[in-house]
């Protein structure tokens, strides 16, 4: 790479990254406390009550910072690839 080359940075796949990351660590806290973790994150995701995330290794703290809406945006783009 050349310094004189101008370099695009492309926020929206570090945010796309970040959410799947945040989505996995959160699905397998879930699963490790012995939780269903789909419908956890369904409940997460209806009613807003980060309640339905344990605590565990930061998953609730984790899933907070995206907001639902991002969260729900992710999972549809993920599943709509695999169709």
């Amino acid at each position: 790479m050349e310094f004189n080359e101008t370099m695009k940075i492309n926020l929206e796949h570090d945010k796309e990254r970040e959410v799947r990351e945040i989505v996995a660590a959160v699905y397998d806290a879930l699963k490790i406390k012995g939780y269903d973790p789909i419908s956890q994150m369904v409940g997460y995701l209806l009613s807003g009550d980060p309640t339905y995330i344990t605590s565990y290794n930061g998953a609730r703290g984790m899933i907070v910072r995206v907001e639902r809406d991002e969260l729900l945006e992710e999972l549809v783009k993920t599943y709509i690839k695999t169709l």
